[in-house]
């Protein structure tokens, strides 16, 4: 167990570079930028691992010895338990009143009777002694001899020990599972676009090891309409949330006969053993860029992130066809811009109401050294800003329909319209079921081995001792208990066991022995 435990603090240990440094099944770009930042300590960093711990060797040789020391704690114990449940409650110690609990009563009923009352008590319905019954379950009770009784309680303290440690067993299983078998594919779809589960459709995807790509389910799926709806009360505290995310879809399954199809934040659509999830949604304002022939060099549909409530979304316009140059927008979308401009670039709800575009102009190398980057940010580095007749930055402001000429002869810029983006996800997880399964079962387990105690109980009956002012021809019953562990209701349970007893028997009973 201890060794267990030493794991799992390694374990934790062992997952802290995973936070602190970049990860390639998160974000390649921002691994190969800190290599370039870091040439002397990058190559060392990759070569062990921590740009994929979760897939290193020595994270997964710490998962497995875990594994395997849960295993060594889970086989012994499960003998032991097997082997107490079939056995016999021990005899009583000679001496009960060196137990840590114990007690006498003094009755005037034969040794049988008195017995046959202890007896009875003991194997009363749980919970039937009030207190004693907590945490106790139903007492096992043999008598080793006439004058004894042996008692023992609390055998599913340790069988819900078992099934956390069993339950923790399995949670690594169907963890290990996911991470093998896995895999998870992001895109962002324009209202009347749409992807495949070809790797080149997908904006992201990341598998397990033994993930074949082409066996990924095949399908179509085309957004035809993003139904978003705002809360418009002016004046009341809900202004501007959000009251509906529905994404209405058409999938073809490779049958030829497109179906529709709905998707709804915790409502995903499911294909074959795929899942599809709507987790985000933006806008899309759909620009053209001309060349200075009016040649059109770029025209589509571009997702700008939202960054607030207000959904002023951020965005990046790479035109790689533009001449003499590379072409770059970096700019905002405001779905409802103040008229005026009084508060600058923000968006005072995030419906569509007054919908402008500002944007600065680069003209440049867009990738410097083919470096990988983000779709939605622009490498400026080798790039310059393009500035008005006058020397001063160049800043457009467009809204749905306006065109803008570039200065130099570069072309021009229109603003056609706006559409919406959803932001899906199609995921196969197997293993999640195992997983949440022995999860409940780990955490019932905790709970029955902390709730339920193991406590066992001596009763022997003697003859009364005159010195002590016993009545001739009465019997002594002597109770003592110990429990495995720390129990501090065991004295509470011993004064009511005897107390019940007493009442069986009719008689008071004496506490002038109790320690």
């Amino acid at each position: 167990m201890r060794t267990a435990l030493f794991l799992l603090l390694l374990l934790a240990v062992a997952a802290v570079p995973g936070s602190v440094f970049p990860q390639r099944n998160i974000d390649a770009g921002k691994v190969t930028r800190y290599l370039a930042a870091h040439r002397g300590s990058g190559p060392w960093l990759d070569r062990l691992g921590f740009f994929d711990v979760y897939a290193s060797p020595w994270f997964s040789a710490i998962y497995l010895l875990l594994f395997i020391s849960l295993i060594g704690c889970i086989l012994p114990r499960t003998r032991v338990h097997l082997r107490a449940l079939a056995s016999r409650p021990p005899k009583p110690p000679r001496r009960l009143d060196r137990l840590p609990a114990h007690t006498q009563i003094v009755t005037a009923v034969s040794a049988e009777q008195a017995l046959g009352a202890a007896r009875q008590a003991l194997r009363g319905r749980p919970g039937r002694l009030g207190r004693l019954g907590k945490g106790r379950g139903r007492f096992r009770v043999h008598g080793h001899d006439p004058a004894t009784l042996s008692a023992e309680s609390g055998y599913l303290r340790e069988t819900g020990n078992l099934a956390f440690h069993v339950g923790l067993c399995l949670v690594i299983v169907g963890v290990a599972i996911g991470h093998l078998w896995s895999w998870r594919a992001d895109v962002i779809v324009p209202e009347g676009s749409g992807f495949s589960t070809a790797l080149g459709s997908l904006d992201t995807f990341s598998a397990g090891p033994l993930v074949d790509p082409a066996d990924l389910p095949s399908f179509n799926l085309t957004v035809t309409k993003m139904n978003v709806t705002f809360e418009d009360k002016v004046g009341g505290s809900q202004f501007g949330k959000p009251r509906t995310f529905l994404a209405d879809t058409t999938v073809d399954t490779g049958t030829g006969r497109p179906h529709p199809a709905q998707i709804a934040v915790n409502s995903p659509l499911r294909i074959g053993d795929a899942q599809v999830f709507l987790l985000g949604n933006g806008y899309a304002p759909v620009l053209t860029v001309r060349d200075a022939k009016g040649a059109v060099v770029y025209q589509e549909a571009t997702p700008f992130l939202p960054q607030d409530g207000n959904y002023l979304s951020t965005g990046v316009v790479k035109v790689t066809t533009a001449a003499p140059q590379q072409l770059g927008l970096d700019g905002l979308f405001l779905p409802t811009a103040d008229q005026n401009f009084t508060r600058g670039p923000t968006s005072l709800f995030p419906g569509l109401r007054n919908p402008v575009l500002v944007a600065s102009v680069w003209t440049g190398n867009l990738f410097p050294g083919n470096a990988p980057q983000s779709v939605y940010t622009l490498n400026t580095s080798q790039m310059k800003r393009l500035s008005k007749p006058s020397g001063a930055p160049l800043l457009i402001h467009l809204a749905p329909g306006q065109t803008v000429q570039l200065p130099d002869g570069r072309g021009s810029i229109s603003f056609d319209r706006t559409v919406r983006w959803a932001g899906l996800s199609v995921r196969h997880t197997p293993g999640k079921t195992l997983t949440l399964l022995a999860a409940l079962a780990a955490a019932a387990g905790l709970i029955t081995s902390l709730l339920v105690k193991r406590r066992r109980v001596f009763i022997r009956v003697s003859t009364p001792d005159p010195s002590a002012g016993d009545q001739p021809g009465s019997v002594v019953l002597t109770i003592g208990a110990l429990a495995k562990g720390t129990d501090p209701t065991l004295t509470a349970v011993v004064q009511q066991l005897a107390d019940h007893i007493a009442r069986l028997t009719d008689q008071a009973p004496t506490d002038r022995r109790q320690e």
